[in-house]
């Protein structure tokens, strides 16, 4: 954290209790800890951020995706070169200018089948989970149910909302239909409302956890016995392990229960900002007329954003053209390196902990189908003093798994990505992060 500058004479400062009470909570402290660390300690290697590989972006590439999208308009769609012009260098639509190509991309990769319309294009998933819990969060009753362990950008974003949360329990294949019902029911008899599930059925962040198909039709089977929405987020599915993907929720969805969050981040570039919600449930006004839950998420994106920006959009435009709007082929290649950075995570694990040593030491870990992330149970306590220690005298950085529970959990927990570290640095990585285990174990026990 900088250092703040002494105070001009006579200036008085803010009293923190006059400030919005979600700027005391340890929550929205943990990722800008996760940053100050991260750049303390420089040539640590980092199973800490979940950000891309960026070994494939060029910079060429930019100016490249913004030709393709520009010729895309003005041949394809028969543009004026003013026209053009306009959508570029002006404000433009409030719910986004590739809102189509988003659709197109939608059906082909996820038959997810919806209107153009009911796509938003946001500034990154983020926003699309702020407006999206602004609408739907109208009471004081109203609550949200999450996982837990749960990824702390919703949480976060519904603490700022000062929304209701409820956690449910997340089991080794996401969260179970009876404990979203548990949750439900204890809901309904603290006087709450339960409105909606936030979950990420493919590869989560923290856990690695995915839903089976089978558990994804109960959920939806469950959603609409308790008139429950489900907020979908799937910035992992394309990256599959073992096994073959499985159909998102939004496309097993036939009553329009769920909300499908979105985002470039992990399938294009993340500098781009670039995410949607698909929201096509219909919206009922006192006067009986009817609109789409997108057009009033609309109203509350032009009071934070006031729209997306037209570059960005413009240069994932083009590479969705360029890829013909089947995204998942054009990420064959990270498809391929993700699965090996997770392999390789996994087998030195297992070489440094072999079964016996392991069992001994009382070292575990899941073993996702896919995804950035798994985690590791360890005997200690694994918190911010200890990730100083692996960072400074280790070399090796990690994330406290405490950070994502609600109500408590995770304090013997360490999350790992395998995203940014090429299979040399996770082979080291890993021997870097074995040592310190094993220091910190023999410390507990001497």
């Amino acid at each position: 954290m900088a250092e703040t500058p002494a105070p001009a004479a006579g200036a008085r400062p803010l009293d923190l209790d006059d400030l919005h009470a979600s700027l005391t909570d340890p929550l929205l402290d943990a990722m800008n800890f996760l940053n100050e660390v991260v750049a303390r300690f420089p040539d640590a290697l980092s199973f800490a951020p979940g950000r891309p590989d960026e070994g494939t972006f060029e910079t060429e590439d930019l100016t490249r995706h913004l030709r393709t999208y520009t010729d895309y308009l003005e041949h394809d769609l028969g543009w004026s070169r003013e026209r053009v012009r306009t959508q570029l260098f002006q404000y433009g639509r409030t719910n986004g200018v590739i809102h189509e190509l988003i659709a197109r991309t939608l059906a082909n990769d996820e038959q997810i089948t919806v209107s153009p319309e009911s796509v938003v294009v946001t500034t990154g998933c983020q926003e699309a989970m702020l407006i999206t819990l602004r609408a739907l969060f109208a009471r004081p009753e109203d609550t949200l149910l999450v996982s837990s362990p749960c990824y702390v950008g919703v949480t976060g974003a519904a603490r700022l909302l000062d929304i209701a949360m409820c956690p449910v329990p997340e089991g080794p294949h996401g969260p179970d239909a009876a404990e979203v019902l548990a949750a439900v029911r204890r809901t309904r008899e603290a006087g709450g409302r339960p409105r909606a599930l936030y979950v990420v059925p493919d590869f989560a962040n923290p856990s690695g956890a995915s839903m089976t198909v089978e558990a994804r039709e109960r959920l939806l089977a469950l959603a609409s016995e308790e008139d429950l929405l489900i907020l979908e987020d799937d910035p992992y599915g394309f990256f599959v392990r073992t096994g073959t993907a499985r159909p998102t929720l939004k496309a097993l969805d036939r009553e329009r229960r769920v909300l499908h969050l979105g985002s470039f981040a992990k399938t294009a570039l993340p500098g781009a900002r670039v995410g949607y919600v698909i929201a096509d449930q219909e919206v009922v006004g006192p006067s009986g007329r009817r609109t789409l839950l997108a057009d009033e998420l609309s109203k509350i994106k032009s009071m934070t954003t006031v729209n997306t920006s037209a570059i960005s959009q413009a240069v994932i435009g083009g590479l969705l053209v360029g890829c013909d709007c089947r995204l998942r082929d054009a990420n064959a290649a990270a498809i391929a390196h993700y699965r090996t950075t997770l392999n390789t995570v996994i087998e030195e694990l297992e070489r440094h902990f072999p079964e016996e040593r392991r069992r001994a030491l009382g070292v575990r870990w899941n073993e996702p189908t896919g995804g950035f992330f798994l985690v590791v149970d360890v005997p200690f306590v694994a918190d911010v003093k200890a990730l100083e220690r692996s960072a400074r005298h280790f070399g090796v950085l990690w994330t406290p798994m405490s950070d994502f529970f609600l109500d408590g959990g995770g304090e013997h927990q360490l999350r790992l990505s395998c995203s940014s570290l090429k299979p040399p640095q996770i082979v080291e990585g890993v021997a870097r992060l074995a040592r310190f285990i094993e220091a910190q174990i023999a410390e507990a026990d001497a």
